[in-house]
C-alpha cells in the first residue's frame, strides 16, 4: 500500500516546481506560484456484497486500531406533524436489543476499550485490532436487532422537550430555526421544525416505521479503516451483516426552494437581548463534487469562511469593531445549499452590520478579486487540505464521496490542480451566479427595539416579525382595565398566602436536590431576617457550590475557589430572601411595568418588566387565573446570556406556597431545582451566613 504523502513533502514539490531553473531568484518580487503537483491521497478498495452493502476498505497498518462506519443513502424525510421522530430513531438505535439492554450494551463497549454511536443515518464505532469480531457482533446486533422500547422513547421525549426549552434562550438557536425556515420553508425537510406538540405525537411505532423503511443494505456504504486487509475486511463483514436483507427503499422529491424577489428582513425578538444575531441567507443549488463547489469554495473563504483574512472579519471586526466574529458558508448539498452571511453585534450597530454585510456580498459581484488576494485564499485551501490527509479517515471520506456522488475516481488526488486553475474571473462568475445581495432573507434574532432601523433593507419597506418556527409573532395584549402592575404584583404575594402568613416568616429552609446534566445533587436553601442568604449544593460528602450572602456581603465558592459576590448578585438574593419583594421593589431602588398579557404554554399571563438600578432586566410572567409566578426571563449583563427560570408544581407549606419544581436554562443547559421540604421559621445560626 502506497503510504499517505506528508504535509512538508506537498509544499517541498511546490517550492521545488517554482524554483528548480538555476536562474538566479530575484528577491524583491514573490516568486510565481508553480503548478500544482497531483497528491496520490492513498489506497483503498471497495466491493459489493451479496445483499448490496458497499464495502470500503482504507488500509492503514500504523496502530493496530480499526473504524467502522455505516452510512445509509437516505433521502431527507418531510416529518410533518411527528417533527423528530427521524432523529429519534437514530438516538435509540444503540438503546437496546432482542439480547441485550442499554446497561448491557454500554458495559460491552466500555469492556472493549471501544466507541460505538448511531444515528438517523449512520452506526459508528472504533475498536482495537485485537476485539474486532466481539465488536463487530455488538455493532451488527445493534445494527440488527433494535427494540425502540418505550421506556427509553420517554426519556428521549423529556431529554427533546429540555433541549427545545434551552432552544428559547438561546439567539444562536433560534437564528439557526428561523433561517432554515426562510431559505427552505416550514414544509421542506430542512426547512420544518420540531416543537412540544411534534414530539408529543412520537410513537414507538414511527420509529420502527423508519427503521424498517429505509436500514436495508443495498443504500448502504460500510466504510472499514485502520490495521486490516481487504480480505480480512470482507470476511468479517460476511460473518456479521450477510443477513442484514436487501429491499425496495422510496425515494423523495421536494419542491426546489429559491431565493426571495426582493430582500425580506425578518426579526425574532428576544426580549432584553443586549444582541443581535444577523444572519443573511438563502438556498443555493450547487452540487457536491463539481467544479461549482471548488469556485464556491474559494469565494467563500474569501467572504467569511475562516480565518481574520476574511472580507467580513476585516470589516466587521477589524475595521468597525462590531463583533468579535463574522463568518459565511455556501454549503453544497445534493438537494438544495445554503448561502449564509452573519455576525452577532451589539444592539446599537445592528443596522451598520447588516450594511456592511450586504457591502462585502455586493463587492464579489461587482469588482474583480485581486489575484494576491485570490492567491493568499489558495495558499490557504492548500494546507488545510494538506494537514487533512494525515488522518486516514480523510481518505475514507474521499471513497466515500466518489462512490456515493459518483465522482471521477482521480476527484481528489486532482484536487489541488482544480483548486489552482480558479481565477478571478471563475470567481466573480460564480459571485453573480450565487451571491444574492438584493434577494436575501436578513434575519436577526435580538431585542425588538432595534427591528425598526431594519426596514431599510427590505424590499417592501417592511420588517416581518415573527417566531422562530416561520409562525406570526403574537403581540402582548393589553390588561384590561384597572389591572395594574401594583395589583398583580398584590395579587401574587395573596397566592402565595397573604401579607399578614409572609410577614411572620422571619426564616426558612428549603432541602431538596438539583440535577445538571444527569447528575442529581443535594440541595439546601437557608434564608433568615430577609437579608441573609446560604445555598449549599453538595455531591454526597462533596460540596461542588457554595453562595452565602450576610446583608452587604456575599461570596461564592466552586469546588473549594471562593471569589466576592457581586453586587448584582448580592441583590438578587436579596429579592430572594425577602418574603414580600414584589411588594418593595421602590426599597430596593426597583422599578416594574406591566406590559399586558402574553401566553406561557396555553395560560394567560401578565407580563411585568423589572428594570434593576444597573439598567438590567427581569421579565416576570403571572398568571391571570392562579395569580402565581409562572416564569421569569433575564438577562446577564455584559455577556448578554438569557436565562429562562420556570416555575412549576406549587404546594403549600405551613401556609406558604411555594414552587417545588424550577426549570432553569441558559446557554444550553438546564438546571431542575426540586424541593422535598420546607421548613417556615426554623431556628438557624447566625454563623451559617457568617461572611469572612
Amino acid at each position: 500500500m502506497k503510504k499517505f504523502i506528508s504535509i512538508s513533502l506537498i509544499f517541498v514539490t511546490l517550492i521545488f516546481s517554482a524554483c528548480k531553473s538555476g536562474s538566479k531568484v530575484d528577491r524583491t518580487h514573490a516568486p510565481a506560484a508553480g503548478p500544482a503537483p497531483k497528491i496520490q491521497i492513498g489506497n483503498y478498495q471497495v466491493a459489493t456484497m451479496d445483499n448490496g452493502l458497499k464495502l470500503i476498505v482504507v488500509e492503514n497498518h500504523k496502530l493496530p486500531r480499526l473504524s467502522y462506519s455505516i452510512h445509509l443513502d437516505v433521502d431527507p424525510i418531510l416529518e410533518g406533524e411527528k417533527a423528530g421522530y427521524v432523529g429519534m430513531a437514530g438516538d435509540l438505535l444503540g438503546t437496546g436489543t432482542s439480547s441485550r439492554t442499554k446497561a448491557q450494551i454500554d458495559e460491552s463497549v466500555d469492556y472493549l476499550g471501544a466507541s460505538l454511536n448511531t444515528s438517523a443515518t449512520s452506526v459508528s464505532g472504533n475498536c482495537l485490532k485485537k476485539h474486532s469480531d466481539e465488536f463487530l457482533a455488538l455493532m451488527s446486533d445493534v445494527l440488527l436487532h433494535p427494540t425502540f422500547s418505550q421506556e427509553e422513547l420517554e426519556k428521549m421525549k423529556k431529554k427533546m422537550l429540555s433541549s427545545l426549552a434551552n432552544d428559547k434562550t438561546s439567539a444562536n438557536s433560534l437564528s439557526e430555526k428561523i433561517g432554515s425556515v426562510m431559505s427552505y420553508g416550514k414544509n421542506h425537510p430542512y426547512g420544518e421544525q420540531m416543537s412540544e406538540e411534534t414530539i408529543g405525537r412520537i410513537t414507538r411505532d414511527d420509529l420502527v416505521n423508519y427503521y424498517t423503511a429505509y436500514f436495508k443494505p443495498n443504500i448502504a456504504y460500510l466504510i472499514v479503516v485502520g490495521d486490516i486487509t481487504f480480505d480480512q475486511a470482507k470476511a468479517e463483514v460476511d460473518k456479521h451483516f450477510s443477513t442484514w436483507h436487501k429491499g425496495d427503499v422510496k425515494k423523495s422529491e421536494y419542491k426546489k426552494p429559491t431565493f426571495p424577489a426582493t430582500n425580506r428582513v425578518v426579526f425574532v425578538p428576544l426580549p432584553g437581548a443586549v444582541q443581535s444575531v444577523i444572519d443573511v441567507t438563502y438556498p443555493v443549488d450547487i452540487l457536491p463534487g463539481t467544479s461549482d463547489a471548488i469556485t464556491a469554495s474559494v469565494l467563500n473563504n474569501v467572504l467569511g469562511g475562516g480565518g481574520f483574512q476574511t472580507r467580513l472579519m476585516q470589516n466587521l471586526r477589524e475595521g468597525k469593531a462590531y463583533t468579535y466574529g463574522a463568518y459565511s458558508e455556501i454549503s453544497p448539498d445534493d438537494v438544495i445549499g445554503r448561502f449564509s452571511a452573519g455576525a452577532s453585534v451589539r444592539n446599537a450597530v445592528t443596522d451598520s452590520a447588516v450594511k456592511e454585510i450586504l457591502f462585502e456580498m455586493n463587492r464579489l459581484v461587482t469588482e474583480p478579486i485581486p489575484d494576491s488576494t485570490l492567491q493568499l485564499v489558495k495558499n490557504i485551501m492548500t494546507g488545510n487540505f494538506a494537514r487533512s490527509l494525515e488522518r486516514p479517515q480523510t481518505v475514507a471520506n474521499f471513497a466515500l464521496n466518489i462512490q456515493k456522488y459518483k465522482l471521477p475516481a482521480d476527484y481528489y488526488e486532482t484536487y489541488l490542480q482544480k483548486l489552482n486553475a480558479v481565477t478571478s474571473a471563475d470567481l466573480q462568475a460564480m459571485a453573480k451566479k450565487v451571491v444574492k445581495p438584493e434577494n436575501a432573507y436578513i434575519t436577526v434574532v435580538g431585542n425588538k427595539e432595534v427591528a425598526e432601523k431594519l426596514a431599510k433593507f427590505a424590499g417592501n419597506g417592511k420588517v416581518e416579525i415573527m417566531n422562530a418556527d416561520g409562525t406570526e409573532f403574537s403581540e402582548l395584549q393589553p390588561a384590561p382595565a384597572g389591572v395594574t402592575v401594583q395589583s398583580v404584583l398584590e395579587n401574587y404575594v395573596a397566592a402565595r398566602g397573604g401579607i399578614e402568613v409572609l410577614s411572620k416568616v422571619k426564616s426558612f429552609e428549603q432541602i431538596g436536590t438539583m440535577s445538571l446534566g444527569g447528575m442529581s445533587l443535594s440541595l439546601n436553601i437557608k434564608m433568615k431576617d430577609s437579608n441573609k442568604f446560604r445555598m449549599a449544593v453538595n455531591m454526597g460528602q462533596m460540596e461542588m457550590m457554595l453562595q452565602v450572602m450576610n446583608g452587604d456581603k456575599g461570596y461564592m465558592a466552586q469546588m473549594g475557589q471562593k471569589e466576592v459576590m457581586d453586587e448584582s448578585m448580592r441583590e438578587d438574593l436579596i429579592l430572594e430572601a425577602d418574603m414580600l419583594a414584589a411588594l418593595n421593589y421602590a426599597k430596593y431602588g426597583l422599578t416594574a411595568t406591566l406590559k399586558g398579557i402574553d401566553k406561557v404554554e396555553k395560560e394567560d399571563a401578565y407580563v411585568v418588566e423589572v428594570k434593576k438600578k444597573n439598567g438590567e432586566s427581569v421579565t416576570d410572567y403571572y398568571s391571570v387565573s392562579s395569580g402565581l409566578k409562572l416564569k421569569s426571563l433575564s438577562v446577564g449583563g455584559e455577556s448578554g446570556m438569557m436565562a429562562e427560570t420556570n416555575y412549576m408544581e406549587y404546594i403549600t407549606f405551613s401556609g406558604v406556597k411555594y414552587a417545588s419544581k424550577q426549570i432553569q436554562s441558559a446557554d444550553g443547559q438546564q438546571i431542575v431545582l426540586s424541593i422535598t421540604e420546607m421548613k417556615v421559621n426554623p431556628k438557624l445560626d447566625d454563623k451559617d451566613f457568617a461572611v469572612e
